[in-house]
């Protein structure tokens, strides 16, 4: 296939982005209060993104120099150019998908109190669609580009790693800052107003409301489709780096040449656009009927377009079908995990849990850290399985290619995704605008398909971050061409330090974010019980809250708070690898084996941390919502009130340090392929 296709199909995504952009802006955002407070939204997200741009400038031109001064200079230039256009693609994505979002939620509000559910559900499903089509188009952008440019030059792989180095350090600041932002409003704003005021949720008297839903936007928007596209991105780039290794070409049984191994990944997403854009028209061809029929039509209907057509790319180019065969393993196990995902955040376990808060605060705390534990064993075994087929039908190279499998339709799965939080905006800006209990009701109906959603993206994002580390880490086992022989322990004693201070960095991670939230919250509330001391008149419905000074705490901690964890992130595979050749006797080589070793003990760190804490946290949401919906005493029962501390404690966990952990080991791996070469 020609290699200007594959850039060519991201602008045609593009345009197709832009199309649902301005057809969603045509829309009606019925000119009155609902109108007002959305623009509030929009320019509170404006606040937060602002900041991050300034961080993000800061980092990526202080990494981008150093990948110019200290890498070498036979490709250091062009992989110099590469990171900063990562960084620009991973963050134009982010943006487009959060300005949207803040355009659709209000749409979807006025569509649902003057149309109807059906019309509603296209609105907010397009929102999600312009950041699906837009991660999907700026990463074959990006990466075809490149690709094309220097396609036959013999530092390629290095030259996209710098692309992937961009992508990730976009992804830190967006989803980790974005999280800080998010939790750290919703949980003081529920705190403050659900259990000391006991007004409603989305209540517009409570100053936190804007900045909980500007989170909403910032966080599970512009966050979530940044750690996508880095996923994304780093799938393929692991894979065409597998391929340019001289031991990845055996698994073609010399069918086919270098060349094609090579570009096969960006073959393979090329026809993943294709196939999520037809995943999106199957959705709006089923939404008048059943939302959540239709968003399960659309995801798996893709991925099952996906699968065929890879079988038939593997005959038309002359490839053995056990490439498509690794590409159908990955396929399967994204939508096993989150399948599984939406057991346990949305099934019996869930009712388990509000059954458990007749008893009290600590037996459903209790119930839902054991659901969390619990959810933990399917998905990993699913990873396992995965891992060990697409091995055994092409090596190392399938393993790449399991990871293109789950993410090949990201443009699909991507707009399900953010789907979620445009419908919770949507529900909020109804609740804020007084629109009535009928229109309440249809974007309620739609938030619970979109909490659904949310959670199995969470759970396939976790699948799919793994799977694109572990392809990252193989890439950088066999770039510096190490020995992990069992049968050597005196070489092998390098490995196991690493896997011990590997499988300590999640944790620390985990609590450097957790802390942050705590005392971003505790900000949050002092300003909101603060706002109603000093002004009466706001309980009363006569004076309008000061929500700018709520959205300007969330700002600065987020900003502030996420600085730790991205050195974090960016500094371990330096010191690990720089400090252990310097210090051993065995010098670089002993770096990249205990690097290697520290790698893979923060995989398995991170991939528990994350379905842990993002399933426990969906659960605890849930089993809230199901006492809401009338169960168990129903809303401002002792049983709910219980619930919403449930979920007040797992606000962090799921939208925070959960999400914080994909970021952090795909910023290791891709941190430690780029310096692999000095080691």
């Amino acid at each position: 296939m020609p290699t200007y296709l594959t850039p060519l199909a991201g602008f045609l995504g593009l345009c197709l982005s832009a199309y649902l952009f301005f057809s969603i802006k045509k829309q009606s955002a019925g000119g009155g209060l609902a109108e007002r407070i959305s623009v509030k939204i929009q320019k509170g997200a404006m606040v937060f993104m602002k900041r991050e741009f300034i961080l993000i400038a800061l980092f990526s031109v202080i990494l981008g120099t150093a990948l110019f001064l200290f890498q070498d200079k036979s490709f250091s230039g062009p992989q110099s150019i590469a990171f900063f256009m990562g960084c620009l693609a991973s963050s134009a994505a982010g943006f487009i998908g959060m300005k949207t979002a803040t355009l659709a939620n209000v749409r979807t509000t006025v569509a649902a109190n003057e149309t109807g559910a059906a019309k509603a559900l296209k609105i907010a499903f397009s929102g999600g669609a312009v950041m699906g089509l837009t991660v999907a188009a700026m990463g074959l952008i990006g990466l075809g580009s490149l690709f094309w440019i220097y396609t036959g030059n013999q530092h390629l792989p290095e030259i996209l790693e710098g692309f992937a180095m961009g992508a990730s350090l976009v992804a830190l600041f967006y989803r980790v800052g974005g999280g800080i932002f998010t939790k750290a409003a919703d949980v003081g704003t529920d705190l403050v107003g659900k259990l000391e005021e006991g007004i409603p949720e989305d209540d517009p008297r409570n100053p936190g409301v804007i900045a909980d839903n500007v989170g909403d936007n910032v966080g599970d928007v512009a966050g979530m489709g940044s750690d996508i596209f880095e996923s994304y991105c780093g799938a393929q780039i692991a894979t065409i780096a597998i391929a340019a290794s001289t031991s990845a070409a055996a698994v073609t049984y010399g069918a086919a040449s270098d060349e094609i191994l090579l570009q096969f990944p960006l073959i393979l997403t090329t026809v993943g656009i294709l196939c999520s854009v037809l995943g999106i028209v199957l959705v709006n061809l089923f939404a008048d009927k059943n939302p959540a029929l239709a968003l399960r039509t659309g995801t798996i209907g893709a991925a099952a377009l996906f699968v065929a057509a890879t079988f038939g790319l593997t005959s038309l180019l002359d490839l053995p079908h056990t490439l498509a065969a690794a590409v159908l393993c990955g396929s399967l196990g994204g939508v096993l995990i989150g399948l599984i995902t939406e057991y346990y955040t949305g099934g019996r376990p869930i009712r388990n849990i509000a059954a458990q808060g007749q008893t009290g605060v600590a037996t459903l705390i209790i119930c839902g850290l054991s659901v969390g534990l619990q959810s933990v064993v399917l998905p990993v075994l699913t990873i396992a399985a995965t891992l060990y087929c697409s091995y055994e039908f092409a090596g190392l190279y399938g393993v790449g290619l399991a990871a293109i499998g789950m993410l090949g339709t990201v443009g699909i799965t991507m707009a399900i995704d953010a789907y979620g939080p445009i419908a919770d905006n949507a529900g909020g800006i109804a609740q804020m605008a007084e629109m009535g209990e009928e229109t309440r009701k249809i974007t309620d109906s739609l938030d619970v398909v979109g909490n659904t959603t949310a959670a199995i993206g969470k759970g396939f994002a976790i699948g799919a971050a793994g799977l694109a580390a572990l392809a990252l880490i193989t890439a950088f086992i066999q770039k510096t061409g190490i020995s992990l022989d069992l049968a050597t322990p005196d070489s092998l004693r390098y490995f196991f330090v690493g896997l011990l201070i590997g499988g300590a960095v999640p944790f620390y991670n985990g609590s450097l974010t957790m802390d942050a939230v705590g005392k971003a919250a505790g900000q949050m509330i002092e300003e909101i019980r603060r706002q109603f001391r000093e002004e009466p008149g706001i309980l009363k419905g006569t004076v309008e809250p000061d929500s700018n000074r709520c959205i300007d705490i969330a700002t600065k901690a987020a900003t502030r708070a996420m600085i730790g964890p991205a050195l974090l992130a960016v500094g371990t595979p330096l010191v690990v690898g720089f400090g252990f050749e310097w210090i051993a006797p065995e010098g670089a080589q002993a770096g990249a084996k205990t690097l290697a070793g520290t790698l893979i003990g923060a995989l398995l760190g991170c991939v528990f941390l994350a379905l842990f804490m993002s399933n426990a946290g969906g659960a605890w949401d849930n089993a809230k919502k199901h006492v809401e919906e009338g169960n168990f005493g129903g809303k401002g029962s002792e049983t709910h009130a219980g619930c919403v501390v449930g979920d007040t404690v797992g606000d962090p966990l799921k939208d925070t340090s959960g999400p914080s952990m994909n970021i952090l080991i795909n910023v290791m791996a891709i941190v430690s392929l780029v310096i692999a070469g000095l080691l």
